[in-house]
């Protein structure tokens, strides 16, 4: 008999903007609230701000113009998966070293996240970030 893996899924297209980037972080949030993970949790907090840097990086240094970027939420029994592609190949994201108001998006990334990373796509390319569920402290 073959078990069957529970997993809620949201994917979305978005303009390769500012306002794009702002809805995408609030429907991941808003998603996950829905699905049982409370706005104020652990799960929430972290998966939005990752959406929030990955989309922001998508528009400001993935944007093709006339291209959107695409947002990907996964929650299974286990993990949540976030994934952002854009279309831009070449622009890899990289840890900087802080400098001004820059170079700290990655860093956050990797205290947030239990695993994150990069996939090459035609076009483009997607970042992706997985954050595991604590039986103990999520619903």
């Amino acid at each position: 008999m073959k078990s069957e893996i529970s997993t809620q899924e949201f994917a979305m297209r978005f303009t390769s903007t500012p306002r794009g980037a702002r809805l995408a972080r609030r429907l991941v949030s808003l998603r996950l609230d829905e699905w049982g993970h409370p706005y104020d949790g652990r799960v929430n907090e972290a998966v939005t701000l990752i959406s929030a840097e990955f989309a922001a990086n998508a528009v400001r240094h993935g944007r093709v113009p006339g291209r959107d970027f695409h947002l990907r939420l996964a929650v299974g029994d286990d993990v949540v998966r976030l994934e952002v592609s854009d279309t831009r190949g070449e622009q890899l994201p990289e840890r900087r070293v802080p400098c001004g108001e820059g170079g700290r998006g990655l860093i956050l990334v990797e205290a947030l996240a239990d695993k994150w990373g990069v996939a090459p796509r035609q076009p483009g390319k997607t970042v992706w970030a997985e954050v595991r569920l604590s039986p103990a402290t999520e619903g």
